[in-house]
């Protein structure tokens, strides 16, 4: 009996490291028919800017076999034209050796790309490489497509003299651009400005976008004639995202600023006068045939949330446009003009809002200082005001009981109980459509409280109330996409409506 204990122990040691007592799926087999499954056999990067990185791509590595694989060797063949880097188990690496996938089991692997410089300026161009997985002898290839193009970069630049950026390449802003006082930004029509994140466009002089294009025709939306602003992350999943970018920012003296056939998307701010003492005259802007599309909530600094076109004691001018899914205001005017004809705004974003889309003021609060107290003037005609604020009231005036003979609102659609309710503004009977019922006849064709998952399309539907409810304003006779509009029964918003 007393060799029994010491036997029992020696056997469970032997126990321990029989191999049959291994858990399998640790057990690496060195079969070469044991081979990798990947969830995808391509790695596709959408069209990046040269010499820029991009977000990291996923791609699960499967390993479907009851035991452990060792993976000799991860890599990529380091093709000329573009440079990756790899992520594999949490460590960067450009080549990963005797990696350990249990039976079972998965690995994930990121990989990430930056184009280089290539002489071909115009057309994006396509750089293909392999990531290598050998295993068991085996080799595997997974393919990785990158999409380059070549563009202007704008680090941190200040522009001291008239400037033409043309549209042959894409422009791209890094840490704000700065016009200065007495120069003149001009922007072809086409060109494309990509902005990286807390990027503005600062304007203390003049910016005239897009201003010499005389469309021939009916335009198409995606006409390449448009001017567009957006950030510079071009992966699939950022094109609706709000705030990837500032915005553009215009000084106090800055004077005779044009914005023409330009759509401005996914920024903190569209159009923003900063004019906080109200100094006169006040800074201004014409806006014609231009779109301006999901604006953030991001606040500035200073207590006033991001919107379309922000004015602190600076004017706008806007013709023919379309403001929508803005996660605040569209319009936001604190003691300045504000003169809108044949504007649509269509406000649907994906949170839940609850400030007016268009609302005016006559001060705010700076730093706790408030600013001087003016009243802001509005002419609103032919327009359409709706969205979907939780309280239906998308028109809104701070202490507008101080100033209605400064608003002037006529011939528009308005989704308001403000408006409603405030007797001393008393221009209920202007021509204007209050609160219609969106259905059976709907105001747009496609909106996404109609049709989930539908492509957005904010022009009048067949039926809509806004169909010829408009009248005819001087000068005025084509509408956002240049189609001619009715010489006596326009119809209301941005769009003359037309058969699908």
């Amino acid at each position: 009996m007393r060799f029994l204990l010491p036997l029992l122990l020696v056997l469970s040691a032997l126990t321990v490291l029989l191999p049959g007592c291994e858990p399998k799926e640790d057990i690496i087999t060195t079969d070469s028919s044991a081979k990798l499954e990947f969830a995808q056999d391509t790695v596709k990067f959408d069209t990046i800017f040269v010499s820029v990185g991009t977000v990291s791509k996923r791609l699960w590595v499967y390993n479907r076999n009851a035991r452990a694989v060792r993976v000799a060797e991860i890599s990529l063949q380091n093709r000329p034209g573009v440079t990756y880097s790899l992520l594999v188990n949490g460590q960067p690496t450009l080549t990963a050796r005797d990696v350990e996938i249990r039976g079972k089991d998965s690995l994930l692997v990121l990989v990430r790309a930056t184009v280089d410089p290539t002489p071909s300026d115009l057309k994006p161009f396509l750089v293909v490489d392999d990531l290598k997985f050998r295993t068991n002898g085996n080799e595997q290839l997974v393919k990785v497509l990158s999409y380059g193009q070549n563009a202007y970069f704008h680090d941190a630049e200040r522009i001291g003299r008239n400037t033409t950026w043309r549209a042959d390449k894409p422009h791209v802003i890094y840490n704000s651009v700065l016009v200065e006082r007495g120069a003149t930004l001009t922007i072809e029509a086409g060109a494309r400005i990509y902005s990286h994140a807390g990027s503005f466009l600062v304007v203390q002089g003049r910016l005239l976008c897009n201003p010499a294009f005389q469309p021939a025709g009916e335009l198409k939306p995606e006409d390449r004639n448009f001017v567009r602003f957006q950030g510079d992350r071009r992966e699939e999943q950022y094109q609706e995202v709000p705030g990837q970018w500032g915005g553009i920012q215009f000084d106090t003296l800055s004077r005779d600023n044009v914005v023409r056939f330009t759509e401005i998307r996914n920024s903190n701010y569209g159009l923003f006068f900063f004019n906080r003492r109200n100094y006169q005259p006040h800074p201004n802007v014409l806006v014609e045939n231009s779109l301006f599309r999901n604006i953030s909530t991001l606040n500035s600094g200073f207590g006033v949330e991001g919107a379309a076109l922000l004015g602190v004691y600076g004017d706008f001018v806007v013709r023919n446009t379309l403001i929508t899914n803005c996660e605040q205001y569209a319009l936001f005017g604190i003691g300045n003009v504000n003169q809108l004809d044949y504007v649509t705004v269509a406000n649907y974003a994906r949170i839940v809002r609850d400030k007016p889309s268009v609302l005016l003021a006559p001060s705010i609060e700076i730093n706790r200082v408030p600013t001087p107290a003016v009243a802001p003037r509005l002419v609103l005609r032919n327009s359409i005001v709706w969205g979907t604020n939780k309280d239906g009231n998308e028109l809104g005036f701070v202490s507008g009981e101080l100033y209605p003979s400064t608003i002037s609102i006529s011939n528009s659609v308005l989704k308001t109980k403000e408006y409603d309710n405030t007797g001393a503004l008393g221009q209920r009977k202007n021509g204007n459509i209050l609160n219609p019922i969106e259905g059976p006849n709907y105001l747009f064709r496609s909106t996404p409280n109609r049709f989930r998952g539908r492509t957005l399309d904010f022009q009048l539907d067949t039926l809509s109330p806004a169909s010829n409810k408009a009248v005819p304003l001087s000068g005025l006779t084509r509408d956002l996409l240049n189609r001619p509009r009715s010489s006596t029964t326009p119809d209301i918003g941005a769009y003359e409506r037309v058969n699908p």
